[in-house]
């Protein structure tokens, strides 16, 4: 019999006290192991590498107790020792979240909270985390020692203008919660466990009570009408050609997506909705303008970069997928040099398709694409109605590239809503 407890600095429960009594072994961190009463006698497993000493926990004839931070069943062991088949009883202490979020008097339904843990796989590291923290007006982060700290978050989210908390080893005598400046953020080191909390300081509590917690998932609509956007004499991606684009794309929370020659933003903003840390890459002021305005409007952060790709890009965070809306050869040469998974290229112009094509191929990806020609109903005199046709638009995606990893990671201060 395996029973989790939960350790989260107050005193443990009359049943959490009567299974360590009861355990022939004890296993949890160091500081777990410190920190409560273990009767003598009984075998202890010190939790350094995690594989290895849930193989000792399933292996132990027991009854074993394990020890674990806070919830156990979130972002927690539980999950590992389900996978290998155990079957565990599990007395929760309190989240470390739920204390950070009490600590700075704040409620967290509203929160989107992402773990930064063991998600170092194909090269992404703390990526994803940041991409859902910046793309969120109220975040949690759970970091990790060895390159997922607090220092991998601090300067992006202190650039997007969040007011950024570190709480650190919460619930212990040596508990401290740190309001951090831009300064501080270079030189401090932290202690572990900490959390990270990053809030929009306009947008500390939902406007409307929330009825799931995090991000509410896909939006009601998407591939809106022109008229969802402020665009310059029509120079916007049609809803029909969106549509097909937004789905190549796949943005979700986590994802970092780029708008290359993003004109009015409306790619960038239907991905912000979706969830997405998205990019809007724009060299015509007034279109940076309208972007940060059609963003506010959708209630979604866009960041806006300005400049010529690809020289504006090298500095931006690595992208999951990149939209190009407008640009040369040499524009998506720059997007390829940066190896997303997937890129999708927007052509009205037929003698483009072919190099574009070939390009992308050339660079190893698999390469698919259709020509969109959408004709939408119009009226005629007399209460007649007829197809109005649309200009044709061939769209490219390409898909097979992996990421490699951390590339640039600087965040613009251009940011709609900052």
């Amino acid at each position: 019999m395996i029973t989790v407890i939960g350790v989260d600095g107050g005193p443990l429960g009359a049943e959490a006290v009567a299974s360590l009594a009861g355990a022939a072994c004890v296993a949890g961190a160091q500081r777990h192991l410190d920190a409560v009463e273990v009767p003598a006698g009984t075998r202890r497993i010190a939790i350094r590498a995690l594989d290895a000493a849930l193989e000792q926990i399933m292996s132990d004839p027991g009854p074993v107790a394990v020890l674990a931070s806070g919830d156990p069943g979130f972002f927690g062991i539980v999950r590992a020792l389900r996978a290998r088949g155990a079957e565990p009883r599990v007395l929760p202490g309190v989240s470390s979240v739920a204390l950070a979020f009490a600590r700075l008097g704040l409620p967290w339904d509203d929160a989107v909270v992402v773990s930064a843990h063991g998600r170092a796989e194909q090269g992404r590291g703390p990526r994803r985390a940041l991409a859902a923290a910046l793309a969120h007006p109220k975040a949690a982060i759970l970091t990790a020692p060895g390159g997922a700290g607090p220092e991998a978050f601090l300067p992006a989210l202190l650039a997007a203008g969040r007011r950024v908390h570190v709480a650190q080893r919460l619930g212990t005598a040596d508990e401290q919660v740190t309001l951090v400046g831009e300064e501080e953020a270079s030189r401090r080191t932290w202690a572990h466990p900490n959390v990270v909390v990053a809030v929009d300081p306009e947008n500390t509590v939902a406007a409307t009570m929330a009825w799931t917690s995090g991000h509410p998932g896909a939006p009601d609509g998407w591939a809106l009408g022109e008229d969802a956007f402020e665009h310059r004499a029509s120079m916007i991606t049609k809803p029909e050609v969106r549509a097909l684009v937004l789905a190549r794309l796949g943005p979700r929370p986590g994802t970092v997506v780029w708008d290359v020659g993003a004109g009015s933003g409306s790619v960038a903003v239907e991905c912000a909705r979706f969830g997405a840390h998205a990019i809007a890459f724009e060299r015509d002021r007034a279109d940076r303008e309208r972007i940060r305005r059609n963003a506010a409007a959708h209630g979604v952060r866009v960041e806006v970069v300005a400049g010529t790709a690809p020289a504006s890009t090298e500095a931006a965070m690595s992208p999951d997928a990149v939209f190009v809306g407008g640009g040369g050869p040499a524009v998506l040469a720059g997007v390829v040099r940066r190896r997303p998974a997937r890129v999708v290229v927007a052509l009205a112009a037929v003698d483009r398709v072919r190099p574009a094509h070939d390009l992308l191929a050339e660079a190893g990806y698999v390469v698919s694409g259709a020509q969109v020609q959408a004709s939408r109903l119009a009226p005629l005199p007399g209460g007649s109605l007829r197809f109005a046709a649309a200009n044709p638009v061939t769209v490219l995606w390409a898909t097979g590239a992996e990421t490699t990893g951390e590339q640039g990671g600087a965040v613009s201060r251009g940011l709609a809503g900052a």
